[in-house]
């Protein structure tokens, strides 16, 4: 197996709910573990304590809920980018992930030539998307 860089955000208690809601945005197989799976304590047993969702666009996200003691800084400071060429995709996608949140910057052309925006989704994680001009320019 080849390495791979790929987001693992830590939520306070809601991670299958963020997993469920990219998997309705981006598609893909989404495989959740609990703690209660691996003999966690009963209060956090339906937490998730590993989630990945693979995406039929080569996407990895992982996620897991903090469990109690364990240090966990809010979300901030990372963004996770999609940009691409494949402009039905990457529009919806935006779409998708903005319901709910709050659009930072609309998506639109900008002065280098490609569509741009930015949104922070409802759980407060940051993303960009980058739709290539060239694309654009295809599409038109």
């Amino acid at each position: 197996m080849a390495s791979r860089l790929n987001p693992y955000i830590s939520f306070g208690d809601n991670a299958a709910e963020a997993l469920a809601f990219y998997q309705s945005v981006l598609g893909g197989e989404l495989n959740v573990s609990t703690f209660g799976e691996y003999g966690g304590p009963a209060e956090i047993a339906d937490q998730v304590m590993h989630g990945q969702l693979e995406t039929p666009a080569g996407f990895t996200l992982m996620a897991a809920d903090t469990p109690p003691g364990m240090a966990r800084a809010e979300i901030g400071g990372i963004t996770i980018s999609l940009s691409g060429d494949d402009v039905d995709d990457l529009r919806r996608w935006f779409t998708g992930l903005a319901e709910g949140g709050t659009v930072n910057m609309p998506l639109e052309k900008q002065m280098w030539g490609d569509e741009f925006g930015q949104l922070t989704d409802k759980f407060g994680v940051s993303w960009l998307v980058n739709i290539s001009g060239d694309a654009i320019g295809a599409d038109a």
